[in-house]
């Protein structure tokens, strides 16, 4: 008795046919996806640096506009001990302009710390965009290799674009 032939042929040449190409637009998913992953792991990085640098120098500023107080109050103690008691000496007016002069100096450190903390804190802000644009386009090229779309990985590219374009505009900030 002779065994029936059953035609693999076509079915053989459509299986190699979709594993050359559903393989290889695969494998362009997956190493987008991993580009994207370490593209998103730098901006994280620089985005947390950014608002780490913004809070110190908030502390700093803080800092100093404490300091512009305590100053304020030693002038205001002298102000009010020359004023009642009656006998300014020399020495108590050189200290009370003294104290006006490192009022200036300290105010002006406070609001340079204050400036470098809003600049920092913007870069934070313009990084961590750049993360969400990069988590977003991660997921959707997820969707696109589960359900075997293409459109979804080029929606993916776009957003990745956009976490770069973000990126960029951090690191030129």
């Amino acid at each position: 008795m002779e065994e029936a032939e059953v035609p693999l042929e076509g079915l053989h040449e459509e299986i190699q046919h979709h594993a050359e190409h559903g393989e290889k637009w695969i494998s362009w998913v997956a190493l987008s996806t991993a580009i994207l992953a370490v593209l998103a792991a730098i901006a994280g990085l620089l985005s947390g640096m950014h608002a780490n640098e913004a809070m110190m120098s908030q502390i700093e500023s803080s800092d100093q506009w404490a300091y512009y107080q305590a100053k304020g109050i030693k002038a205001a103690v002298l102000d009010v001990k020359m004023s009642l008691g009656g006998n300014a000496t020399e020495e108590d007016k050189t200290k009370a302009e003294r104290y006006q002069d490192e009022q200036k100096e300290i105010q002006k450190e406070a609001n340079a710390k204050q400036s470098e903390a809003k600049s920092n804190f913007h870069q934070h802000e313009i990084l961590a965009r750049g993360v969400t644009m990069f988590q977003i386009a991660i997921a959707i090229a997820a969707i696109s290799a589960l359900t075997g779309k293409r459109r979804f990985w080029l929606v993916s590219l776009l957003f990745g674009i956009a976490g770069a374009v973000f990126l960029a505009q951090g690191l030129m900030h």
